[in-house]
């Protein structure tokens, strides 16, 4: 029904973001992928997918069109909601989903906080043919931005997860990445929350 939103940025926060459109604001639910990648200046487009259940008409909102097919599929799979598919592109980005599904790579699919070994195997069974032709899947990128483990912990507190758990995770994660990005530090170590 919604398809894109394009309008001056209100409100940013790492889950998500008020776009004013003509004087309306519309809640984004968005992943950190989109939340690093959202540009500087005010005026954004970002593209949508509304999920409707009995009781929410929830908004997410995608930096790119990639990002929300991935987002589309992963919803599309018996068990996958849209938090967890959320919380996935929040973990991974589209190409590294993509690239997990078209390797059958289980065990970084169940790596993914919500998801348990059968869910992220029906994952890869009823993905993995639709991934394949929709995708061009040979790089993998990755986004770099220059800040520090405070704001890694912030990020991971307001996604849901106990400080001392993650203070724990992050050490961890710096130890083997010590010159490791703020999104980098974050993505690695919801692999391990």
């Amino acid at each position: 029904m919604i398809t894109q939103v394009r309008g001056r940025l209100v409100e940013k926060n790492p889950t998500e973001v008020v776009v004013d459109c003509n004087g309306v604001g519309y809640l984004l639910h968005i992943s950190l992928n989109t939340f690093t990648n959202l540009p500087n200046d005010e005026n954004v487009v970002l593209y949508t997918h509304l999920s409707i259940r009995e009781d929410a008409h929830t908004l997410f909102g995608f930096i790119n069109k990639t990002e929300r097919e991935v987002f589309k599929l992963l919803i599309s799979v018996s068990g996958v909601g849209p938090s967890i598919a959320r919380t996935m592109c929040s973990s991974m980005t589209s190409e590294e989903i993509q690239q997990a599904i078209a390797s059958e790579n289980v065990a970084l699919i169940q790596s993914v906080k919500g998801i348990g070994a059968k869910t992220a195997q029906r994952v890869i069974v009823d993905l993995k043919d639709k991934i394949l032709k929709t995708f061009d899947i040979d790089e993998v990128s990755t986004t770099t931005s220059n800040t520090n483990k405070d704001e890694a912990l912030s990020a991971l507190e307001v996604l849901g997860f106990h400080k001392k758990q993650s203070d724990k995770v992050v050490n961890n994660v710096l130890k083997e990445h010590p010159d490791a990005t703020v999104e980098k530090i974050i993505k690695l170590a919801l692999k391990n929350l």
